[in-house]
């Protein structure tokens, strides 16, 4: 998942793009509006973390323009004023949530997986990777010419790595959320619903589950670019 920061205060920003990088996330930092509204363009992230006050231009106008082109992109505003008018004005822009300075880098991850989680938890059942599609209401997976039904686990668990791509997921994390629980008897049916996956995306030369010795595994799209 793609991260825009923009933050102009130089060592909170490095602070902050540090620990969502840590995070397992794909964070580009931008200094001042201007700047980022130049990287939006060319990264197309999955969600902007925009700082009100900023050179150049302040959040709230990259905020605007960052909506004109992509509607559905989250926004999350970082603020060290607790005005309501600011939070209004955010809240009107089509902001999805409002951080007050100073906080807990922790906080900011919370706000970001919880605002992601329902993103892809929306009435948009499609999920993809590369030319791989999952259609998950369906239970269908296209890839290339072959289309596969899958069942609801197969479905979940693709989901997931899809959701997480090129992210190490940890064996104990797929099976708890997938699962329910982390059990020896269900860690071995993971590893036969992987081993179907990769035989279902093997069309589709530009994505891969590799294990990860002694961790788990990750869903790897290779870029075409």
């Amino acid at each position: 998942m793609k991260v825009l920061l923009a933050e102009d205060d130089r060592d909170f920003g490095n602070i902050l793009s540090q620990y969502v990088t840590i995070s397992g996330f794909d964070v580009t930092l931008a200094r001042d509006g201007k700047e980022a509204w130049e990287l939006f363009s060319q990264e197309k992230p999955d969600i902007c973390v925009l700082d009100v006050m900023m050179p150049e231009m302040d959040g709230f106008t990259l905020g605007e323009k960052i909506k004109e082109a992509q509607p559905d992109v989250p926004l999350i505003y970082l603020t060290a004023k607790s005005l309501k008018e600011d939070i209004v004005r955010g809240l009107k822009i089509g902001a999805d949530d409002y951080i007050t300075k100073p906080f807990d880098p922790e906080v900011l991850i919370l706000r970001i997986n919880n605002i992601l989680k329902r993103s892809y938890s929306s009435a948009n059942d499609e999920f993809k990777i590369s030319s791989t599609v999952l259609k998950f209401n369906s239970l269908e997976l296209i890839c290339g010419n072959t289309k596969e039904k899958l069942t609801l686990k197969e479905a979940q668990l693709l989901k997931y790595f899809i959701i997480n791509k090129n992210k190490v997921l940890a064996r104990e994390d797929i099976l708890n959320e997938i699962w329910g629980e982390d059990d020896y008897f269900l860690g071995r049916s993971m590893d036969v619903f992987i081993s179907r996956l990769r035989k279902y995306i093997s069309e589709d030369k530009n994505i891969d589950i590799r294990t990860v010795r002694g961790t788990g595994f990750i869903m790897e799209e290779i870029s075409t670019v």
